[in-house]
């Protein structure tokens, strides 16, 4: 049986977890080398931690998850609402702070989402696949994951809300929404993000668009960052200006470099190659992640093997765009390679939870 499994894991997802976090690594070697190496020393640890942690998940049915759920999806409802209570960090009430470690509730909620998620909708869905269609049904899916991105938004952290919001997408996409809902859908983003922008969003918000939009209208204010990131990649040009010896990583210029903008240390000190080798590795792992909700063995794995792809590619995406000023900057890490314990041992349990549903994997699910 231990054979079946280990034969049936995706292995190729495991592999470019591993390069992604070492490359990583090393992009926090050379970031904190100014700063007695803290944050390299806390993320490694965070590793070693997350190891046991990951064989853990990976070794349990992923249906118990299922079954205990509604349990960690109310677990992590009341952590979002009670950390709002808490000192604001950078303007956002997100962390809970533990002596020298903080840790951010809604980047453990992602896993307790897309598990219930996915029960929720399975749950609905018992005579046929297409039942997800009837508007009750839909609606009820949807606010499963409304309720907890209304409270992100409240943070306010944006960044996460909108990567919750496409997982519901990857999700209802593989149950097999019909295409006019689809369509309802699209209409009503182009008429909300202008109402949005003018009536709802807070001042520092638009100030993020408008500086995506036009970076030199504050060039040593707003627009300070996303210009040191651009100028940052571009010095990388090919071949990269060395580990240590980043003009702008090192002398303080890019901000914040372990976090935000870790790509662009990458693409300063590893150039196009090391900065291209990150996004083949995503691409990879994304299509890997694919393969399993396709091949999952029953509806509820691939429902939530797609959810967890719709945050690794929202995260991709919008990580490596914000740094090349493609995208507006939202503070969104770089899945396995910016710093934080709390989005690396998330994503590894979520890469655990995808090994799992792989090794049980029999037959296509995907809605033709």
């Amino acid at each position: 049986m231990k054979k079946k499994i280990l034969k049936n894991i995706e292995w190729g997802i495991l592999v470019c977890t591993f390069l992604l976090i070492v490359i990583g690594l090393v992009a926090l070697f050379s970031a904190t080398q100014n700063l007695d190496y803290e944050e390299l020393r806390k993320q490694a640890l965070w590793f070693v931690i997350s190891i046991p942690v990951v064989i853990f998940v990976m070794i349990i049915d992923y249906n118990f998850y299922c079954k205990i759920s509604p349990f960690l999806y109310g677990i992590s409802i009341l952590l979002l609402i009670v950390v709002l209570f808490t000192e604001p960090i950078n303007g956002a009430t997100s962390w809970f702070s533990i002596g020298p470690f903080s840790f951010q509730p809604a980047e453990f909620a992602k896993i307790a989402v897309i598990l219930f998620t996915a029960n929720v909708m399975v749950k609905l869905q018992k005579k046929e696949k297409d039942e997800i269609n009837r508007i009750w049904k839909l609606a009820l899916t949807i606010l499963t994951v409304a309720v907890p991105v209304v409270i992100i938004i409240k943070q306010p952290d944006y960044g996460t809300a909108l990567a919750f919001l496409v997982a519901l997408i990857f999700m209802l996409f593989v149950a097999g929404i019909r295409k006019r809902y689809i369509l309802i859908a699209t209409l009503l983003v182009v008429i909300i993000v202008p109402l949005a922008y003018f009536f709802i969003l807070p001042d520092h918000a638009k100030s993020r668009i408008d500086v995506y939009l036009n970076p030199d209208l504050d060039p040593r204010g707003a627009g300070y960052n996303i210009i040191q990131s651009k100028l940052a990649i571009g010095a990388g040009q090919a071949f990269g200006m060395g580990i240590l010896k980043g003009n702008q990583t090192q002398l303080g210029y890019l901000y914040p470099k372990t976090t935000d903008f870790i790509f662009a240390v990458i693409g300063e000190e590893m150039g196009f190659v090391g900065g291209a080798a990150i996004i083949i590795l995503y691409v990879v792992l994304l299509i890997q992640s694919i393969k399993v909700a396709k091949t999952a063995k029953d509806d509820v794995g691939s429902y939530i093997a797609a959810g967890i792809t719709g945050i690794f590619f929202f995260h991709m995406l919008e990580n490596i765009g914000m740094t090349m000023g493609l995208l507006p900057i939202t503070g969104i890490p770089l899945p396995f390679v910016s710093y934080g314990g709390s989005s690396l041992l998330t994503n590894l349990i979520l890469i655990a939870i995808l090994l799992n549903i792989s090794s049980h994997r029999q037959r296509t699910l995907f809605v033709e």
